[in-house]
């Protein structure tokens, strides 16, 4: 896996000002982003309607994620060391130890064969 780009992608941009709501509004108006490997550390997605959004990769350290609905997103090989995730919905491909391993020693999360 690579390290944490900073992408220059304009909606990857808006993510990293955590202007949450037009990215959203932009991405429902046909926009596409590249959030592979993205440096998201630390920042405030909650609210990011990620469905179909491919994080697999990204470091989102320390990010607030409450609430995220990742049910439908890519999160193979992502990190969430310390982040905020109450609430959060994971895709199902994502077994409980594998997100307590990431959330407490930020290890890439592995999606279970099958």
């Amino acid at each position: 896996m690579a390290a944490p780009e900073i992408k220059s992608d304009a909606l990857y941009h808006l993510l990293r000002r955590e202007c949450v709501e037009e990215f959203n509004q932009r991405r429902a108006a046909g926009e596409s982003c590249d959030l592979r490997c993205a440096d998201l550390r630390g920042l405030d997605l909650r609210n990011i309607d990620a469905a179909g959004l491919d994080l697999s990769g990204a470091y989102l350290r320390q990010a607030d994620l409450r609430g995220v609905d990742f049910s439908q997103a890519n999160l193979e090989g992502a990190s969430i060391n310390g982040a905020k995730i109450s609430g959060t919905y994971f895709p199902k491909e994502l077994e409980a130890d594998e997100i307590t391993l990431s959330l407490l020693h930020g290890i890439r999360m592995r999606y279970k064969n099958g």
